[in-house]
Parts: C-alpha cells; structure tokens; sequence
C-alpha cells in the first residue's frame, strides 16, 4: 500500500490546478473529498482496476468511490458518461467551480458553507489569476450574439443564422439547463444578482455531450426546443447576455453562457483589475442607436446595459427646438457591445433601435 500521506494527496490535487500553496483552496478540496477519495483522485487517470493497484484499496471500494466523485463533479469519465470506466481528475479550476456547484443537487440556504468555501478563494485569489490570464489573450474566444427582439429592425437577409439565438437553439441535438455556478455562489453568500434570480430559474444552456453529462449526473434539466424558446424569452427580459464561441459555428458547441456583469467569471475578473472585457468577448456586428425625439428620460436602457455604454445627457438645443431640461440617454459607440438588451427594455417607446456597423467578416468562419 502507497505511503504518501493524506496531506500530500490533497496538495498533489491542488497543484495540478496551480494552487498547491492555497489553504483557501485546500479548503474545498478537503470539503469535497475524504482522505481516501483523494487519495484515489491523486493517482487518476485510470480505470478502478488501474487505482487499485496504484493505491492498495479493494477495486469495488475504488469504483464506488470514482462513481461518487463523478456526481459530485470532482472527476470526470472519458468516454460513455453511462458506463464510467476511465476516469480523470478536473482539468481546470474552471472546470471543478462549474461542475461542483453547477447542480440542483445543492441548495443554496443548506449548502451556504460550501458556497462561502469557493467566494472567499474565487474572490481572493483565483479571479486576480484568471483575470491576468484572460487579459493577455491573443483576441476574444467569445462573441455577443444580440438579443433576438433587439433585432426587428433590421431586414432578415442581412443577419446571420450565427446571429440570431433562435437559430443557435434549433440547430442543437440535446439541449439542458442547469443553474449557474456564479449566480448560485453570489446568491448564496448574499450578493444577489441585480439581473436574474437562479434558484427560481436556471438561465446557464448545455449542449450536446454536455446536456449528455449534466443529465447523467443529474445536476440539469433536459429542454425541448420549444422549451428552450421560452426559456431564451425570459432570459431576454432579464437583459441577461448571450455568449457565443467567436466563430460562426452553429453547432458543436458545449456551453452558452447566459451572462450579467455582476457575476459572470469573464467579467468581474476583468472589472477587478480595470481591464477590458474585450480582451475576452467580441462585440457584435451591431450598435445601438437612440431617438432621442422618442426618449423619455426613464434610464431603464442605462440599468440594463452592462457595458456602460449609455449616459443620460441634456439634449442641446436647435434652430427648430429649445434645449430640454430632461435628461436623455445617449449611446457612447465606443463602449457599445451590440447586445440589444437596451432595445428591449424600451418596448414601450420605441426609442432605441440597433444599426449594423460591422461587416460579415467580423464573425471568424470556424478553422
């Protein structure tokens, strides 16, 4: 039997992802696993057989213990998600935040230690990490694909199927909701979303062989296309982002982010050390544009945008008409990402719309 010692199993975790000297993070390792079951994680990747021969440990005892792990989200099977025979340790930190809090298996009131264990490490050292390592990308990996109601305007031959979300959603297979880890772990520790409420509507889409593992696991919910509309409807009134790989693909994507500037993992590393999301995200072919004939000053457009992207101006005054003293929202171009959740939110006057200012060619064609 192995004699490498149980402190050193959870540092060998712990180090695979790049933080072997976190106390903070140790924290959640030990809160996830047992001694004996990090003993096992440390030696993957293997099958039960593979383990036991490494560890000392009986195989049925290793196999019970991988299975228990898969539903928790500490390992991962390669291949079949249904037989699970190899399995592999996280591959990212991303990757453990996600799957161990990313499921209706935890409440958030019940499960509130566990939640406070990830903030306090997210917050104090993975962020600043992860916000140094987004910063330093050669171009954004994702894109803003606009809210589907923003673009009524516009004649439908001139926008993209890549463009509009209902497409993205008809194109998929198999399609799954589970809640999102970021706005389940703020909720938890009482820094609400301003956007979205979690616990009583999950917003954060699978697909494909990701719907195949959260609904093995039992941490989402299966969607029907139509259910999936619905879903997108609610989430477009929230002012909720739709994040998109940086291509034109339709399919073969695993993950889309339903997003908000409070919570998200992309941006408040970014807001954290005053860099800009779009070292990250790519803004869409579109820009807002404001009547400010229509306006009527409400700021409704302002508390919606993520961006900052709007100001409330006085409007000056012109050979026709006096200068107004109500304030108007005017759009800064500059930091305009084209989302539209602006335009939606301003149904009832009508007053903002979204233009094209980017070519066809701004959306990359998969390699």
């Amino acid at each position: 039997m192995s004699t490498v010692s149980t402190d050193d199993n959870y540092t060998t975790l712990a180090a695979q992802l790049g933080f072997s000297e976190s106390k903070r993070f140790r924290a959640i390792l030990e809160y996830l696993m047992t001694p004996d079951q990090a003993r096992m994680a440390a030696a993957l990747p293997g099958t039960a057989a593979d383990l036991a021969d490494k560890t000392g440990f009986d195989e049925g005892q290793v196999a019970e213990a991988l299975d228990a792990l898969f539903f928790k989200g500490v390992v991962f099977p390669k291949g079949d998600f249904k037989q699970r025979e190899y399995y592999r340790f996280a591959r990212s930190v991303g990757q453990l935040h996600d799957a161990t809090q990313a499921t209706q298996e935890l409440d958030i009131d019940d499960d509130e230690d566990f939640y406070r264990l990830w903030h306090d490490f997210v917050m104090n050292e993975w962020y600043p990490v992860l916000g140094k390592y987004q910063a330093a990308l050669p171009k954004p990996s994702s894109r803003i694909v606009p809210s589907y109601k923003a673009l009524k305007g516009i004649p439908e031959s001139e926008i993209l199927p890549c463009e509009d979300f209902r497409e993205l959603l008809k194109a998929q297979e198999l399609i799954a909701v589970v809640p999102c880890a970021c706005r389940y772990r703020t909720s938890s520790v009482d820094e609400h979303c301003e956007h979205a409420e979690e616990e009583e509507r999950w917003n954060c889409l699978q697909f494909g062989r990701a719907a195949e593992y959260v609904l093995v696991r039992g941490s989402g919910k299966k969607l029907s296309v139509d259910e999936a509309l619905e879903l997108l409807d609610e989430i477009e009134e929230d002012a909720l982002l739709h994040i998109w790989p940086n291509n034109t693909s339709m399919t073969g994507v695993h993950t889309s982010c339903q997003c908000c500037r409070d919570c998200c993992m992309n941006f408040v590393p970014m807001d954290m050390l005053n860099e800009s999301i779009g070292k990250v995200w790519e803004k869409a072919r579109f820009e807002a544009v404001i009547d400010q004939a229509k306006c009527e000053g409400c700021q409704k457009c302002m508390e919606r945008c993520h961006f900052d992207a709007i100001e409330m101006l006085k409007p000056e005054a012109t050979d026709h008409k006096k200068s107004s003293k109500k304030l108007k929202s005017k759009v800064i171009p500059d930091k305009c990402w084209g989302c539209g959740v602006c335009v939606v939110g301003c149904r009832e006057n009508h007053a903002i719309s979204l233009k094209i200012v980017r070519p066809v060619e701004h959306i990359p064609v998969p390699a």
